[in-house]
């Protein structure tokens, strides 16, 4: 098992069954799939998305200015981490939720000592708030705090179990990858699992990331215990 893992969540997999919006019940469940990785003592970050409340990309325009959708966006996410957190501790999961946009009335303000103080005592820290600037997706803030807290592996949770040289759903024929390099991830345009800053930032600091399907069960453990699942991601 590794000693420390992010968990990159998207908004839309908090919506569940409803069009939009958080579903608790889907939350349980993400809980009782975190669990399995907390109870062999490997610490997770969670970083999470707001695309099931608000996107800044779609939101911009028509006399939206994109640093406000942006904002917008960041404030979905903290919604989210806020929930998730509570559905977290409601299943027995301890956890917290930091955000890196001010809003101590709501919610604890992200630092670094608060997050490996949270870690320490066995608790799920939950990041809102993406990087806390526009411009910026949640999946750059995903890589660049998983090399703040020294994390030994990015865990991209998605629809998909793996990366694929074409969008699975649409195309039957599509190859599944089982491992490719940083490098590749960068210059492939078939690759579209993260943003092409997200990856390069990794690429510059050597950091892997797996990609599998969060809706299977033990994925997720089996991605922070090495086995073999998914797409990995890395130096080699």
């Amino acid at each position: 098992m590794y000693k420390r893992v992010l968990v990159k969540l998207s908004g839309e997999q908090l919506q569940g069954r409803f069009e939009s919006g958080f579903d608790a019940e889907r939350a349980a469940w993400i809980a009782k799939e975190i669990n399995k990785i907390t109870d062999h003592d490997t610490q997770v970050v969670v970083m999470i998305g707001g695309g099931n409340y608000a996107r800044g990309a779609q939101l911009a325009g028509g006399g939206v200015q994109r640093v406000s959708a942006d904002n917008i966006g960041m404030l979905a996410t903290m919604m989210n981490a806020i929930a998730l957190a509570d559905v977290f501790e409601a299943s027995g999961v301890p956890a917290r939720a930091l955000t890196n946009i001010k809003a101590d009335q709501v919610v604890d303000q992200f630092t670094h000592r608060r997050a490996l103080s949270h870690l320490s005592k066995g608790r799920v820290v939950v990041v809102a708030g993406g990087i806390g600037r526009p411009y910026l997706t949640t999946d750059t803030a995903a890589v660049s705090l998983a090399l703040e807290l020294e994390c030994d592996l990015i865990i991209k949770a998605t629809k998909v179990d793996g990366v694929y040289d074409a969008d699975p759903v649409s195309y039957g024929d599509a190859t599944k990858y089982d491992k490719l390099t940083l490098q590749e991830a960068v210059e492939r345009p078939d690759v579209r699992v993260m943003d092409k800053a997200a990856i390069a930032l990794a690429a510059d600091h050597k950091q892997a990331i797996l990609v599998c399907k969060l809706l299977t069960e033990g994925n997720l453990a089996a991605a922070a215990a090495g086995e073999p699942v998914g797409t990995v991601i890395s130096v080699s």
